[in-house]
């Protein structure tokens, strides 16, 4: 399943910017960052709900904001995008 994890985490504080750089490394475990604060990810449902969680125990509910939209089809069909695209096909053959 494809999904696309926004978030917006309050940094006024010391402990905001902590939550802001451990819900990035989360996402970055799970998935690439395509903006800022953006990331797409392929995950089976079982990923997807340890990653909910995971994320879930960072965040605080008073200050933040996250959300994972559920992209139906492959990405080609539910994403468009222009200017600087980061996302880079990790199924496709790499090259290092």
């Amino acid at each position: 399943m494809n999904i696309l994890v926004t978030y917006d985490v309050k940094t006024e504080t010391p402990e905001g910017r902590k939550r802001l750089r451990r819900v990035a490394k989360t996402c970055l475990g799970y998935g690439q960052r395509v903006q800022w604060s953006v990331f797409e990810c392929s995950l089976d449902p079982s990923n997807l709900e340890r990653f909910k969680m995971k994320l879930l125990k960072i965040i605080s509910m008073d200050e933040d904001s996250l959300r994972i939209y559920k992209l139906h089809g492959d990405r080609e069909n539910a994403v468009e995008a222009w200017g600087l695209d980061r996302y880079h096909d990790f199924s496709d053959t790499l090259i290092l």
